[in-house]
């Protein structure tokens, strides 16, 4: 299987929102990416939690595959990507969300308890107020596979 290829950043900055960064990459894109939930997960980003100014000094790393802070402190590119096409609608849009969930026959209770997420999250995703992330489009995309499998294997092959 060919290794898939993501966009190398050619320009960042700190963006206008805290703990987000607005980002160029060589496609032509550009936008503000929202990292505060890889920089409130992780114990390595804790001295950006506690300095904004630390955190304004983020600068391009070598060949465009990283952003730096510092020489312990670091997110690839790869990373920032996956995030700006959650946060984009690109993985899956809350309109594509809310079909799966309706065609699927699940209530907002039976595809937060399929899915393993809150029923506030289920709703967060339908109203497009939180991005959908690309793990939650998978399971969507697993669960519909397998009520498809499912519904195979319970239909009885014709009698010859």
């Amino acid at each position: 299987m060919p290794r898939k290829v993501f966009p190398r950043i050619t320009s960042v900055q700190a963006g206008t929102k805290p703990m987000s960064l607005h980002v160029q990459w060589d496609t032509g894109a550009e936008g503000e990416i929202d990292i505060s939930s890889m920089i409130e997960s992780f114990k390595v980003y804790a001295p950006l939690r506690q300095s904004p100014e630390l955190f304004r000094q983020v600068r391009l790393g070598d060949y465009g595959t990283d952003v730096i802070w510092t020489d312990d402190i670091d997110m690839s590119a790869d990373t920032l990507w996956r995030l700006a096409q959650e946060q984009s609608g690109a993985t899956m849009s809350a309109e594509e969300f809310h079909n799966w969930r309706v065609s699927g026959a699940f209530t907002l209770d039976t595809a937060a308890q399929a899915l393993g997420i809150s029923r506030r999250t289920v709703v967060y995703y339908e109203q497009g107020t939180q991005p959908i992330p690309r793990a939650v489009m998978l399971a969507t995309r697993w669960l519909t596979e397998e009520s498809k499998a499912r519904s195979r294997r319970h239909v009885k092959d014709p009698v010859s």
